[in-house]
């Protein structure tokens, strides 16, 4: 019930709507772009809603869903599991685009951010790179649908997704990086979300506790990644992690003082190596994903006309396996093939074979067969056609232009573009080429056979049977022959496809040994055993090259993204082999307020980076019930060095009688807090509420560097704890118990509170000044 005081001011924050949910929700996440809420229930089912609260769609991946975040376009929406794979998913539709494993353990956050910095004048010389492939090819193939497959049945996009192509190539993306954290300490790095380049794990870094005369390596043990924010320079990585710290003594590890040596602490890293080389990367990138995209697209073609080709042959061979046992039923010493040949030379027929031929095959049975085999040839010649040879094409020209920024080494040998391995790369997309080629002549000549002697079992079937035989197509018995000879019992196809047979070695006779040698003494390629390999070889060979070629960026970015500092937070009062510790936390940048700027510092503007978090009451005896935010961190070390501070913290007391549940920091350096009412007692109201706090009113004080190895500098800030007034803030009554998430779109001015009776509240937080406060509406309507 609200009193006369609270009645006659303004309220803010207009309740949007009321609504109830079918399951309480564990996380949730607005859309950067759209009014849409993506929210994950407690049995891991992903909601999408818009403001209205129409739900769009709702899918389950069947696994526990740890984090989650969007493309900062909005196009797309990652969803870290439990079993350490990523996710991205089609916000049209929930549709899986891509499923990624960078981690063995939970992907317990998540992080996408885009390059938010302009182009300056130091980098108006720097050529801008275009992606030249939609000059010279068709729009990329997609991966084919297996015949008799219902849409979406196999994973992937529908033909008819006409999003697919945009979501997926990152051809139409800005240079963005996603971050992802896990469980074991392990953040990953991922260019559009798809191409890896780089990966570390926090527990390998040696930190350096700043003290007055000296400094103390130390390391951290048993840390759980809790938060990661990427700066919008992309060239600090801010990191909120549980775990104890420790000396890192070369001899042993051993605990800095044995009590509060477990607790929460933020850390730095540099990641400039993103900003200073985003072109050389972008373009890498861009090649590599789309590479990986089509991979895909050969791998599933490959797969699928393995499986037709199989299935075909498995009809062929049930039919035409029961000649052999009608042949030992009379007790005839002979195989199939030359029953056959006896029947073309125009010997009587034996009774095996006529017996065969007009009773257990029979013309109708034949030409099923027939029909079957022919089709299946047509249509894996269509799939080589449409979506193969297309993608190796592709790939040899996107290779070929790795290449060509291989060779540019001031550039790009610092992001480990390797030149050797990418030549071998791409001469194994050209030697796929090669084979494709080869697989679509034997194909030809297979079906061509096939079908030459079907037509010549039809005319014998129509002579045993005594019928017309003068409207049937014409046959070659010299092919009838060959066929007989090599591919009654063989198969050509199925040893090319199979990657069971890939190890396989393909005899080719010695003349064409040598005029491959030949050939290469000219140049262009240095692989003479190509021949001798299957086309489920080859590719076997090019996607472990790509990889080889792929892996170097990889390790040679993630050994420049480095420490930078840290801030030990705050002690916990728990067993780091207790369940997952949670607290509320937020990490943003801003950028700084500053004066009179030059047009060269202008895109160099500074951010300022700001962590807050809830502190529990078992920290500190002296820092009860009380929010800490802290900023500047990322700068601290480069300012200390120059003999002054910039890392600021407060402290802030939540108002007697409520707690803490979440908190988000929000645009203009403000802060959003979510409150309960303590419940003292059974008979409590149940109510929350929920504030704005403009930060740049805080009376932030500059934190001394540690002077002890278990100092905690927020501790030091317990004498000057600034106490939140209720009346002096904008503040909103909550008629419900209230949980986290709190969730707050800084581009919308909204935010969404979940009660504990499985509802959510939406509530506007920009304000117009005509708004009617809810007091004078419910007057009005009265």
């Amino acid at each position: 019930m609200e009193t006369d005081e609270e009645s006659q001011r303004v309220i803010p924050f207009q309740l949007q709507f009321d609504k109830p949910l079918p399951s309480q929700i564990k996380i949730a996440e607005w859309n950067p772009e759209k009014d849409l809420l993506a929210m994950v229930t407690e049995d891991s089912k992903i909601l999408l809603h818009r403001f209205n609260w129409q739900r769009l769609w709702a899918i389950s991946p069947g696994k526990c869903i740890t984090s989650l975040c969007w493309r900062p376009d909005g196009k797309a929406i990652a969803v870290g599991l439990e079993d350490g794979t990523i996710s991205l998913h089609d916000v049209e539709n929930g549709k899986l685009l891509r499923s990624i494993k960078s981690h063995s353990v939970a992907v317990v956050c998540l992080n996408w951010e885009e390059d938010g910095t302009k182009s300056g004048d130091e980098c108006s010389n720097m050529p801008a790179y275009e992606d030249r492939t939609s000059r010279f090819f068709p729009p990329a193939p997609r991966v084919p649908r297996v015949p008799g497959v219902v849409p979406g049945e196999t994973g992937f996009m529908d033909e008819s997704e006409d999003s697919f192509r945009e979501l997926s190539n990152s051809s139409y993306q800005g240079f963005n990086i996603l971050c992802s954290g896990d469980k074991e300490g392990s953040i990953c790095f991922s260019v559009f979300g798809i191409f890896p380049i780089g990966k570390v794990n926090i527990h390998e870094f040696s930190l350096s506790n700043q003290a007055e005369h000296n400094l103390i390596p130390c390391r951290l043990l048993n840390a759980t990644i809790c938060k990661v924010a990427l700066a919008k320079d992309l060239c600090h990585l801010i990191i909120i992690c549980s775990g104890e710290l420790l000396e890192d003594g070369k001899k042993s590890s051993r605990p800095m003082t044995q009590h509060n040596v477990l607790g929460l602490h933020c850390l730095v890293l540099d990641t400039s190596i993103f900003w200073k080389r985003k072109n050389e990367l972008h373009q890498v990138a861009q090649q590599a994903s789309n590479i990986e995209d089509l991979i895909e697209v050969i791998r599933a073609s490959l797969s699928v006309m393995c499986k037709l080709w199989s299935d075909a042959m498995h009809i062929f061979h049930e039919k035409f396996d029961s000649l052999s046992n009608l042949i030992i039923d009379h007790g005839l010493d002979s195989t199939p093939q030359e029953e056959f040949l006896s029947l073309l030379g125009g010997a009587r027929t034996s009774p095996p074979v006529h017996q065969f031929l007009v009773n257990s095959l029979g013309e109708a049975g034949l030409k099923r067969v027939t029909k079957v085999v022919c089709s299946v040839g047509k249509e894996l010649q269509l799939i080589v056609l449409d979506h193969l040879q297309p993608a190796a094409e592709i790939i040899g020209f996107r290779m070929g232009e790795l290449r060509g920024l291989s060779k540019w080494r001031a550039r790009f040998q610092g992001v480990g573009l390797d030149e050797p391995l990418i030549n071998n790369a791409t001469e194994k997309a050209g030697m796929l080429l090669v084979q494709i080629e080869r697989f679509m002549r034997v194909l030809s000549s297979v079906v061509q056979q096939f079908s030459n002697f079907f037509s010549w079992l039809l005319k014998s079937v129509k002579l045993l049977m005594s019928e017309p035989s003068d409207q049937l197509l014409p046959f070659s018995s010299e092919l009838v022959i060959i066929f007989l000879k090599f591919l009654y019992d063989q198969d050509p196809v199925r040893q090319l496809l199979d990657p069971s047979e890939a190890d396989q070695t393909i005899e080719i006779d010695l003349e064409t040994m040598n005029r491959i040698k030949e050939l290469v003494q000219c140049g262009g390629f240095s692989d003479t055993g190509y021949l001798q390999r299957t086309l489920a070889k080859e590719f076997q060979q090019m996607e472990s090259c790509f990889k080889e070629a792929f892996h170097v960026p990889f390790t040679t970015i993630s050994k420049k993204i480095l420490f930078k500092d840290m801030l030990p937070l705050f002690p916990i009062a728990s067993s780091p082999k207790s369940p997952t510790l949670c607290f509320p936390t937020s990490i943003s940048y801003y950028q700084e307020a500053n004066q009179a700027v030059s047009v060269h510092q202008k895109n160099a503007q500074r951010l300022v980076d700001y962590a807050s978090f809830k502190i529990p009451d078992e920290s500190f005896l002296s820092i009860r019930n009380c929010i800490g935010i802290a900023r500047g961190l990322m700068h601290d070390l480069s300012s200390v060095k120059e003999g002054n501070t910039s890392l600021e913290a407060v402290l802030l007391s939540v108002p007697d009688g409520y707690q803490c549940v979440d908190l988000c920091l929000y645009k203009e350096s403000q802060i959003v807090l979510l409150l309960n009412e303590s419940a003292n007692s059974s008979e409590s109201s149940g109510n929350a509420c929920m504030m704005v706090l403009e930060t740049s009113d805080l009376p932030f004080v500059p934190i001394t560097r540690s002077n002890g190895p278990n100092h905690w500098n927020i501790q030091a800030l317990k004498d000057s704890i600034a106490y939140v007034q209720m009346e002096n803030e904008k503040f909103r009554s909550i008629p419900h118990s209230v949980i986290a998430p709190l969730v707050v779109s800084a581009s919308r001015g909204v935010a969404c509170v979940f009660a504990e009776r499985r509802r959510a509240l939406v509530y506007i937080l920009e304000e117009d000044e005509d708004e009617v406060s809810d007091a004078e509406s419910w007057a009005a309507t009265s």
